[in-house]
């Protein structure tokens, strides 16, 4: 799924999970989705499915795939790219 950067940054604005997803993950670093939840007072369900959307796009990454629970996840490099390129357009605080 390669998408353009700008395609990419509309992509992650059109679902605010998308957005609630990378900015906790971007704000704690290493997390877990079910601390991702709680956080954003999601259901564990809309957050898995985030992580899902980002992993696929590049934009996070599973340090631990081999886990069914408890996986832990980073924002990959070309995910911090586009965080930043949304602060930095205002379209994420």
């Amino acid at each position: 799924m390669m998408m353009e950067i700008d395609e990419l940054t509309k992509w992650i604005i059109a679902v605010d999970r998308r957005v609630l997803v990378m900015k906790t993950i971007h704000e704690q670093g290493l997390i877990k989705a079910s601390e991702i939840a709680e956080k954003t007072d999601r259901s564990l369900q809309n957050i898995s499915r985030a992580l899902r959307e980002l992993e696929k796009a590049g934009l996070i990454e599973c340090l631990t795939p081999e886990k069914h629970t408890w996986k832990r996840f980073i924002l990959t490099d070309k995910g911090a790219m586009v965080f930043e390129k949304l602060r930095k357009n205002h379209l994420i605080e």
